[in-house]
């Protein structure tokens, strides 16, 4: 059976994590860690999936701070049921190579064994991350077809 985790020990995960303090971080990760980030990988390259506590630590520690200086990762709301974490946030951070800032919503559902996480699939505002990082709005009409009022894309992507 799983046991309820503090709010306290949550709130401190997300203190390390915010900061990107990987040694901090590594202490909250189980060993068998599952990390998905949804989002386009060639633009946004945290997302994916990363499985192990070293993968994730790697995360934290080389490829966020290598695209973004940490503003705020502040919580929208947050709620704790036993084992389970679902939180929302808006991140605003700094990019590092230009300077401009990015600011967007983002969704955590955690989920913890013995107080350390085992599971965490991040769902992110991704449409408006990627325009924000490439620094322009995405023309997702052009090229479009239309069939009976529905704007289609190639490949079977329907886009209401």
């Amino acid at each position: 059976m799983s046991t309820s985790v503090s709010r306290e020990l949550v709130q401190a995960f997300y203190r390390a994590y915010t900061v990107h303090d990987a040694a901090k971080v590594a202490g909250f990760l189980a060993d068998d860690v599952m990390w998905s980030v949804s989002g386009p990988v060639d633009v946004l390259p945290f997302c994916g999936v990363r499985q192990g506590k070293a993968a994730v630590v790697e995360l934290v520690k080389r490829d966020l701070p290598a695209l973004f200086v940490p503003i705020s990762f502040e919580p929208g709301a947050m709620l704790i049921d036993g084992d389970r974490v679902a939180a929302l946030f808006r991140l605003t951070a700094r990019r590092r190579d230009d300077g401009r800032v990015i600011s967007y919503r983002l969704a955590h559902f955690l989920r913890f064994r013995d107080d350390k996480i085992i599971e965490n699939v991040s769902l992110i505002d991704s449409f408006d991350a990627v325009e924000q990082v490439i620094g322009h709005s995405l023309d997702v009409h052009e090229g479009h077809h239309c069939h009976n009022g529905v704007s289609t894309v190639p490949d079977d992507i329907v886009a209401i």
